[in-house]
């Protein structure tokens, strides 16, 4: 599949002399991230909407003091690897390129809402982060902002003071850099630069001691700035159903939370973008619940041994495989009995199956077993999460089907 249906020919450009202060003003005036800079008329590079907020350049500095180059593609270019260049090159637009000429670009979000009828392949626990990183309500946005620049991230769950796992609002560094920027602009007036008397050299308003206010403003807590309506998800859901969340809340991140409401994780459109570049070559999307219970393997090695099986039928594809272990009391020389199933999405069908033995391993390997005896014989268990329609599918979605 390549871009060519969601390439947008309807885009502003701006030229590398436009003054900040008219770009700071095109973000505000709209929902764009991103503006595409040009110079005497050729692509010359983007300017983010968080170099803006964040930058100390003067309003009236030029848009070439915080353009920056990002990749080109052509009209025909997969999606996947539209996606990858936007994950290399820290951007959410392409330019497209024909020979020197930009002839339109490619947004994230359009990417994204292509594919989204074929995301089922994953779910969120497959994408998500749970490494979390959080702040309380009553977090600076000072230290906010600090925590963004250290962990190199954009997004923070705010969680309650009295329970971690509570997910009361989330703040993202836009939403910081946006709050201070505009207050800033609201007590102080503008930019000392445009009031300046060119008789006398003196000021007439302008900024004043910006660092004073500036400080303040770092002060306040990031209740101040939080969303407090939230995209949730289950780390069960689909990744469609997780960038429906998304786009009803108009977020760039789904808070992934358990089945009683606890923070488990986060998903963000970057992470969405980051799916679309795996092959099944890297990665086999295993989820794995009671991970905890595992002493003899680990999930690398499940996801190697199950494609080990279906790779002896090879017009079989796999699309995702879950394993569920489950201890019982009874132990045979210090080893406890597991129970294990497991349910594996490929394009012949639903195949599960399950068993009990001593050991994780050994439980593992004769539910597998059983699964590779299901294939030989044809048992399904239902349909496959891929359409029913092969063919069409491959025609819409090949690229993500190929080898």
């Amino acid at each position: 599949m390549d871009v060519t249906a969601i390439v947008d020919q309807e885009f502003d450009t701006y030229d590398e002399a436009t003054p900040v202060s008219k770009l700071r003003g095109a973000f505000e005036d709209s929902a764009q991230k991103t503006l595409v800079i040009t110079r005497d008329g050729e692509f010359e590079g983007i300017v983010a909407r968080r170099d803006v907020l964040s930058s100390h350049e003067k309003t009236s500095r030029k848009a070439r003091s915080l353009v920056r180059s990002v990749p080109t593609i052509e009209a025909d270019e997969d999606v996947r690897e539209a996606a990858r260049l936007m994950i290399a090159g820290d951007t959410r637009l392409l330019p497209v390129l024909e020979g020197d000429d930009l002839v339109g670009v490619v947004r994230a979000d359009d990417l994204l809402g292509h594919v989204q009828p074929f995301l089922s392949v994953l779910d969120a626990d497959d994408v998500a982060s749970t490494d979390i990183v959080s702040v309380e309500p009553t977090t600076t946005l000072g230290k906010s902002l600090a925590t963004f620049r250290t962990e190199r991230i954009q997004h923070l769950p705010v969680v309650s003071e009295d329970d971690p796992a509570d997910v009361v609002g989330i703040v993202s560094l836009a939403d910081v850099l946006e709050f201070v920027t505009r207050e800033l602009q609201r007590s102080q007036g503008g930019d000392p630069n445009e009031d300046m008397d060119a008789s006398s050299g003196g000021h007439h308003g302008g900024f004043g001691a910006r660092e004073g206010e500036s400080a303040d403003l770092l002060e306040l807590p990031v209740r101040n700035v939080m969303v407090e309506t939230l995209g949730t998800a289950s780390p069960n859901d689909d990744l469609d159903a997780v960038l429906e969340t998304m786009l009803e809340f108009g977020g760039s991140s789904s808070i992934i939370v358990d089945d009683d409401g606890a923070l488990t994780g986060i998903v963000t459109k970057t992470d969405l973008l980051e799916s679309l570049t795996w092959t099944e070559e890297q990665r086999l999307p295993v989820q794995v619940f009671g991970a905890d219970l595992m002493a003899d393997t680990n999930r690398e090695e499940l996801a190697e041994r199950i494609e080990d099986v279906t790779r002896k039928f090879r017009d079989m594809r796999v699309f995702e495989a879950k394993v569920h272990f489950q201890k019982h009391k009874e132990q045979l020389r210090g080893v406890p009995l597991m129970h294990v199933r497991i349910r594996l999405f490929t394009d012949k069908g639903l195949f599960v199956a399950a068993d009990e033995g001593y050991g994780d391993r050994h439980a593992f390997s004769l539910a597998l077993n059983a699964i590779e005896r299901q294939i030989l014989e044809g048992k399904t268990n239902g349909k496959s999460k891929k359409p029913a329609d092969q063919e069409d599918l491959e025609k819409v979605y090949g690229w993500w089907l190929s080898p």
